[in-house]
């Protein structure tokens, strides 16, 4: 009788084939008797064999069955169909030509690969994300220490002055706070993004160990490998916090002279968490360095937009403008390169009457045909009012984060400056101290509308011929009807209108191709012209750079005027 093909259910050995087992090689998965133990060890695959008795062998030989033959197992792998094969499978000829390798040397591969993955994983990825996270909870407690004593600095501060200032204390601590939670908010989200991470890179070791210890190879060929994904560390945090600048008393307006926040900065080396103020509006009671006026302002570059008419700039930063015109698209520029960022187009079609910047550095528009204000958040475009009997026509962004809009009624009988805060209207300003209007209302005049860092509210008034400014609470402060000779000899025109670090109102003038630079009351100082033609709208970036559209050219100059102290 064979004892190979014996009915008695006896395990023989998996080299001779005639032998009892007796032993088993946990390495190779190989059933031995005593008499092949030599010889698996100087011909095996493997070089790390792990000889044991067969009860006390971790598990059985588990080859995975072969998909196309019924009950055969697969000890062979064929590399360019990458899946295991049986001996029938070889002898059918579908593999012929075919690069076949032991299944249990691919397995050795595969294992050494999950080896050195785990490694890596346990040696540098996860440690290096401990680091960092515990670099973010460092930040975290240093933020806490910081904006408590920036706190107390402001308190300070405070209790030296009048009982009148407790008002300014109070919403300076305020804006600390909603900085800090801010910081917070995102240094927390940082952590638990890291932490989540850091669990399931825990988890991936995990898989990774069951793959290194099983034996089921069916089992194996299914599970992936995920260290590429964690192999982008996360960005280390650069924290930088505001410091509270205090000033002595000395009999001044209070707003000017308590003192401010510098700006706020969270960065890391990487996209993905920033938190910097792109265009910030200049803060009530800020002290900005001294600037004088250039005795020639200089063009620093020109940015061809290829519009029909080139209307409207406004700074995203100091790097970026958004431009629009007679179309309907909007447009974002590099300053630098004067490329083409990208484009959004309006949601009704229609061109937008105006565009500002709020101070989240979201896009705002003014559609007079539709009778909306939006605002474009993640090329997301999201109406935030809508108008009945009025068409909305300029629009700014306020330093408290509201925005004032100046619109005509359908009957062009009025104007008026809106403020809003979101889609809610919190102030009117229409008329003067005795009834008058203060802003013309014909059909065809332009409207545009700035902020002064004083609060005052300032209107280029095309039907008037004027600049109109009101203070904080909407009361005539004075008119600016312009400044004789001007430069082309002819009436006052004004356009587009913006405000600088030091106050000073430029006002664009369509007429006689110039910018006027007025002070804060009013006086005029001196007019720029640096070969512009037809300017319409006009921004000021951080670093007080003029913008300026040009209607006709389709060109927005970026010019110097002010030099520091």
């Amino acid at each position: 009788m064979d004892p190979r093909t014996s009915a008695q259910d006896v395990m023989r050995c998996d080299l001779c084939e005639t032998a009892v087992v007796q032993m088993h090689c946990d390495t190779c998965l190989v059933n031995l008797c005593t008499a092949c133990i030599g010889k698996h060890i100087l011909t095996g695959e493997s070089k790390d064999h792990k000889v044991v008795k067969f009860q006390d062998r971790k598990s059985t030989l588990l080859y995975p069955e072969c998909t196309t033959h019924n009950k055969e197992r697969c000890k062979m792998h064929c590399k360019q169909c990458n899946i295991p094969v049986c001996i029938s499978c070889i002898e059918s000829n579908q593999h012929l030509g075919h690069e076949l390798s032991n299944i249990l040397r691919i397995l050795d591969k595969k294992k050494d690969i999950f080896k050195k993955e785990r490694n890596e994983l346990n040696e540098t990825i996860y440690p290096t994300y401990q680091d960092i996270a515990s670099d973010v909870q460092n930040k975290i407690s240093q933020l806490e220490k910081e904006y408590g004593d920036l706190s107390t600095a402001i308190t300070k501060h405070g209790e030296d002055w009048h009982r009148e200032i407790d008002k300014l204390v109070n919403e300076l601590k305020a804006e600390v706070d909603v900085m800090k939670n801010t910081q917070l908010q995102t240094l927390q989200k940082y952590l638990d993004e890291i932490n989540k991470t850091m669990s399931d890179i825990k988890d991936e070791i995990d898989s990774i160990e069951m793959a290194i210890d099983t034996n089921d190879l069916s089992n194996l060929f299914t599970i992936t490998s995920n260290v590429q994904r964690y192999r982008n560390l996360p960005s280390r945090i650069m924290l930088s916090l505001p410091k509270f600048i205090p000033r002595k008393l000395q009999g001044e307006e209070l707003t000017k002279l308590f003192g401010s926040l510098s700006s706020r900065s969270l960065t890391s080396d990487k996209h993905g968490y920033s938190m910097k103020t792109t265009q910030k509006s200049p803060e009530a009671g800020s002290s900005p360095p001294v600037k004088q006026l250039l005795d020639q302002p200089k063009t620093v570059t020109t940015i061809d937009t290829g519009y029909r008419e080139l209307y409207n700039v406004t700074c995203l930063s100091d790097e970026e403008i958004w431009t629009s015109g007679f179309d309907s698209t909007m447009k974002l520029y590099s300053i630098n390169q004067g490329s083409l960022l990208k484009s959004i187009t309006t949601k009704s079609g229609n061109g937008p009457q105006d565009i500002a910047v709020t101070k989240s550095g979201d896009l705002i528009y003014t559609d007079s045909w539709d009778k909306t204000v939006n605002i474009v958040n993640n090329e997301k475009i999201e109406e935030v009012i809508r108008l009945k009997n009025w068409r909305p026509y300029g629009v700014c962004s306020t330093s408290s984060g509201d925005f004032l809009v100046i619109m005509d009624s359908d009957d062009n009988k009025q104007s008026k400056v809106l403020r809003y805060s979101g889609s809610t209207e919190k102030q009117t300003i229409q008329f003067d101290d005795k009834g008058k209007p203060l802003y013309s209302f014909r059909h065809y005049d332009i409207h545009y509308i700035t902020e002064n860092r004083n609060l005052d509210i300032c209107v280029s008034d095309s039907g008037a011929k004027a600049v109109v400014v009101v203070n904080q609470a909407g009361k005539l402060r004075f008119r600016y009807t312009g400044y004789t000779p001007a430069p082309k000899n002819k009436p006052f025109s004004p356009r587009g209108i913006t405000t600088d670090s030091q106050s000073h109102i430029l006002t664009a003038d369509d007429n006689n191709h110039c910018v006027h630079i007025i002070d804060q009351d009013g006086q005029f100082l001196r007019y720029i012209d640096c070969g512009l033609s037809r300017p319409w709208r006009l921004c000021i970036d951080t670093n007080d750079n003029l913008f300026v559209a040009q209607c006709l050219n389709k060109q927005v100059k970026k010019i110097k005027y002010l030099y520091s102290i």
